[in-house]
């Protein structure tokens, strides 16, 4: 019984990320009803880095289904529903591209239908960042990328909204990265940059980590299923814990203690598994015991199985 007692709980990975009313708004997804989410966009209101959170959670979820294009149907001047969609047509679109394989160009057609839903829904959203966001990810489907003044044009218009915004700075982060369009250098700069600018207590601090990710990712393609090897020290190395601790101190420091908000829980993984493969033990168990019930799959099952690695790090139930 004792045994049992320190046993560390098991790892649940939530879709939702702890997020109840998302999860009930997807519930009625499955069964072909709009109107709960619907509902939920509309109770988010303007709390925009919630709304970004769902929204990015959203789309996925209908991408397979037409219960956005049911929405704008019943009700066509919904500037929700044009937002959703935009986000649903850049998953498509991206779907579309996983399934005809890495080094495949991507129909331009559909991209840039994609595209002009983004702009659509800017127009009909003025005030909202993330059809700026959605536009800069489809950006990097592009074959060589999109023209330099689109994609400032679109940076500018997502910061003119939110300067802070995490899912844009993510995906501007990715469209520099060497998987698409950048090199490592240039994707650490602007993640080094956007972290340095950032207020006490924002995220953003975490795009180091992210970057971290994505340089991994790079390698472990390039392997091709065999051990990724030279990255002993990416994770555990001076800068890379000096970055993992300066991000824990002015993200998580620079507020008051409690719960990270949902909205966060995405990025929140990020410095959890950073701080993970650096073994840090302390500040591991502090992450780890944040997350709580919001694991992801991702970041960590880049790096191996998601569940035996959090759960290293979990408090032992009983103590």
């Amino acid at each position: 019984m004792a045994a049992a007692r320190r046993r560390s709980p098991a790892v649940r990975f939530d879709p939702d990320l702890g997020d109840r009313p998302l999860a009930t708004a997807r519930h009625d997804i499955v069964i072909g009803r709009w109107q709960g989410v619907r509902d939920l966009l509309r109770a988010t209101g303007d709390n925009w880095p919630l709304r970004t959170h769902r929204i990015r959670l959203l789309a996925p979820a209908v991408a397979g289904s037409t219960v956005v294009e049911a929405w704008r149907a019943a009700e066509p001047d919904s500037a929700d529903a044009a937002v959703l969609r935009a986000a649903t047509e850049v998953v498509r679109v991206f779907n579309r591209a996983i399934a005809a394989g890495r080094g495949a160009v991507p129909d331009r057609d559909r991209l840039d239908v994609a595209v002009m839903a983004c702009l659509g829904a800017a127009d009909a959203h003025p005030a909202d960042p993330m059809p700026w966001a959605s536009l800069l990810t489809v950006a990097r489907l592009y074959e060589g990328g999109v023209g330099r003044r689109d994609l400032r044009g679109w940076w500018d218009e997502l910061r003119r909204r939110d300067p802070y915004h995490v899912e844009g700075h993510v995906q501007m982060l990715r469209y520099f990265s060497a998987r698409w369009h950048g090199t490592h250098g240039t994707m650490y700069d602007f993640a080094r940059d956007a972290a340095g600018a950032a207020p006490e207590g924002a995220a953003l601090p975490v795009l180091v980590q992210i970057a971290r990710v994505e340089e991994y990712r790079y390698a472990a393609e390039g392997a091709k299923g065999q051990p990724v090897r030279g990255f002993g020290q990416h994770w555990s190395g001076e800068l890379a814990v000096t970055e993992l601790r300066r991000t824990y101190d002015r993200w998580l420091g620079g507020r008051p203690p409690g719960p990270v908000p949902l909205a966060e829980a995405a990025e929140l993984n990020y410095l959890a598994h950073a701080a993970c493969c650096a073994g840090l033990s302390l500040e591991a168990r502090s992450l780890v015991g944040l997350l709580g019930e919001r694991a992801a799959r991702v970041p960590w099952v880049y790096t191996g199985d998601p569940e035996q690695q959090i759960a290293r790090w979990r408090m032992p139930s009983g103590t």
